[in-house]
């Protein structure tokens, strides 16, 4: 007898029994762990996203950061936005700092006396609150984040730090276990 020899239940099947196992398993800790709210109290179903106290001379910045906050605890978390008397939770903050020219690269032309690149800082104080029980669930004060943009594109260096602030802010929504 030339040839493989046959088993009676193949390795195929015992791989497919596998991994169905752990497609189920893993379906069933989504299912207990699911993402909605993500570390926050199981009762934080709505969330009121208040603008910041803006001590910055940056007009624009306060009203990206509130709607890029509003996206992200939408997408991220899964919680709805409310008004303030209606919310769960509420999210506010005080945008501390908005530092535009710290220069990054340097033109080639020793002529120029022109950068090429900058790099922006921004530094808010942030703090979610619980507004059935009024206990803080998450505050962290000096959450930095820098963008880098071209010399005549600060906006895109903006939404940079403002998306890497919002991404330290749900992070730290999502650590309270």
């Amino acid at each position: 007898m030339t040839g493989r020899m046959r088993r009676p239940y193949g390795t195929r099947a015992l791989r497919a029994l596998f991994f169905a196992g752990l497609l189920f398993g893993a379906q069933g800790c989504l299912w207990r762990y699911g993402l909605h709210g993500g570390g926050l109290p199981s009762h934080i179903k709505t969330v009121a996203i208040l603008p910041f106290d803006n001590q910055t001379i940056s007009t624009d910045l306060q009203r990206e950061l509130a709607d890029a906050l509003r996206k992200g605890f939408s997408s991220r978390l899964g919680l709805r936005e409310a008004a303030e008397d209606r919310a769960s939770a509420v999210v506010r903050g005080t945008i501390v700092n908005y530092d535009m020219d710290v220069p990054v690269a340097f033109s080639a032309n020793p002529a120029q006396a022109t950068s090429a690149r900058r790099r922006l800082q921004v530094r808010v104080d942030v703090e979610i609150v619980d507004q059935t029980t009024g206990k803080v669930l998450w505050s962290k004060k000096g959450v930095s984040a820098e963008g880098d943009y071209a010399e005549s594109d600060e906006p895109a260096g903006r939404k940079q730090a403002v998306e890497r602030i919002v991404n330290e802010v749900i992070e730290g929504a999502q650590s309270q276990w």
